[in-house]
C-alpha cells in the first residue's frame, strides 16, 4: 500500500532579495492527480504576460485586474524571467518569449507601464470573484512547465553572500537546459548538471490599501517573493486575503535553486504555470501557509 501523508509549513520570509508564447517543447499544463481532494473545477482562463497582463515591480492594491475568476477556475499562466536581456543571445532561437520581454521592457521605458519599486515583471493581477479581507485564498499549483530552453544565473558586489569572497566582482551566465532529461548544463567541462525542479519564485496577493503598492522584492503577509524551492508542482499555497479580490500576481519563473537565492538569483527562466483558485471563508492566517505532499 503506498501511504501519503500531508506536511503544513508556515512561510516566512525566506528569500535573498531578488511570455508568453514558446517555446521548445511546447508545454504540457494539463491538471493532473495530487494529493488534495477534488474541488469542483470551473472554467479555465489562460493569461500570458505583456504590456497590458504584468505589473512590473510591485504588489499594488489599487491596480487594475487584468482578469476576473471564479473561486474554483483553473489559470494558466505565463511569466517572463527575470533574467531579461541576459536572455537575448546572438544566434539562439528563444521563442516568441522574447519580443514579449521587450515590449514590456519598452512600455515601461515611455512611462505606459509603471516600473517599481522592485524589478520583478508579475503576471496579473487576478481578481478572484468573492474573496474579501480576512479570507484565505489557497493557490493549488496543479503544474509547472519551463517555457525556454536557458536559463541564467549571475551575482554582484551589492548583493547575495558571495562578495567578501569575490570582492568586486560580477558575474553571470546563460545556462542551457536539457527539458527531456530535466537538467541544467551548468558545465559540462567539470561535469555539473544540476536538476531542474521548476517553481515560481513569486506568487502573492495585493496588501490592504492603507498600504498602497509595495516593492515585489521582500516576501510578507501577502506572500509574493517566498523563493521557496518547495513551491513545485503538486503544492499548495495559502495565502491570507487583504483586499477585495485578492488580486493574484505571479511571476519569477526558477527552473531550480538550493536553499534560498545564495547570489541572489536561481535559475532564472521563464515558466508557465496552472493553478486552481478558491477562495476559503473557513481558514484565517495572519501569515502564508503551504501544503506538500511527503512520504
Amino acid at each position: 500500500m503506498h501511504r501519503v501523508s500531508r506536511t503544513i509549513i508556515t512561510l516566512v520570509p525566506i528569500a535573498f532579495a531578488a511570455c508568453a508564447q514558446s517555446t521548445n517543447p511546447q508545454p504540457t499544463l494539463a491538471a493532473r492527480a495530487n494529493f488534495w481532494p477534488a474541488h469542483p473545477a470551473g472554467s479555465v482562463h489562460t493569461l500570458m504576460p505583456s504590456p497590458t497582463t504584468v505589473v512590473y515591480g510591485g504588489y499594488d492594491p489599487a491596480a487594475a485586474p487584468v482578469l476576473r475568476v471564479a473561486s474554483g477556475d483553473e489559470v494558466i499562466v505565463g511569466a517572463v524571467s527575470t533574467c531579461g536581456a541576459r536572455l537575448l543571445q546572438p544566434g539562439v532561437d528563444t521563442g516568441t518569449i522574447e519580443p514579449a520581454y521587450r515590449a514590456i521592457v519598452a512600455a515601461a521605458h515611455d512611462s505606459t507601464l509603471r516600473r517599481g519599486p522592485g524589478g520583478h515583471i508579475l503576471t496579473g493581477p487576478i481578481f478572484v470573484d468573492g474573496a474579501e479581507p480576512g479570507d484565505v485564498l489557497e493557490v493549488r499549483i496543479e503544474s509547472i512547465a519551463i517555457d525556454l530552453p536557458f536559463a541564467c544565473n549571475g551575482f554582484s558586489p551589492r548583493g547575495g553572500f558571495l562578495p567578501e569572497d569575490f570582492p568586486g566582482v560580477s558575474r553571470s551566465r546563460v545556462i542551457p537546459l536539457d527539458l527531456e532529461h530535466m537538467v541544467a548544463h551548468f558545465s559540462d567541462s567539470l561535469g555539473i548538471a544540476i536538476p531542474l525542479h521548476p517553481f515560481f519564485g513569486s506568487i502573492g496577493v495585493a496588501p490592504s490599501p492603507e498600504q498602497g503598492r509595495i516593492n515585489s522584492a521582500p516576501p510578507g503577509t501577502h506572500a509574493g517573493n517566498l523563493d521557496n524551492k518547495a513551491l513545485v508542482a503538486g503544492t499548495i499555497l495559502y495565502i491570507p486575503v487583504h483586499t477585495r479580490g485578492a488580486l493574484l500576481e505571479i511571476g519569477d519563473g526558477h527552473a531550480g535553486q538550493g536553499d534560498g537565492e545564495v547570489d541572489i538569483t536561481a535559475l532564472e527562466t521563464s515558466l508557465r504555470g496552472r493553478f486552481q483558485l478558491i477562495v476559503r471563508k473557513d481558514l484565517h492566517f495572519d501569515w502564508p501557509r503551504a501544503e506538500t505532499p511527503t512520504e
